[in-house]
């Protein structure tokens, strides 16, 4: 049974190519500042973000809205 995802803005978009798009457009030090996360704010790598955000819902839901908020706007 195939599930549509017409009504979710983020389908067919990875976690990581999300996160690298984010960075790209604010940089670490800034994305810290609108998502307040050790792991954006000490030695931040796309690795180390990737695993907290996969572990971590609450953080990965408002990574997200930045995205959908920034990109979708």
């Amino acid at each position: 049974m195939q599930e549509t995802q017409s009504n979710n803005p983020l389908h067919g978009i990875t976690l990581q190519k999300l996160l690298e798009q984010l960075v790209d457009h604010y940089g670490w030090e800034q994305l810290a500042v609108r998502v307040r996360i050790n792991c954006f704010q000490q030695d931040p790598s796309i690795k180390s973000s990737l695993k907290f955000l996969r572990k971590t819902p609450w953080a990965r839901t408002e990574v997200e809205q930045l995205y959908l908020k920034t990109f979708q706007a």
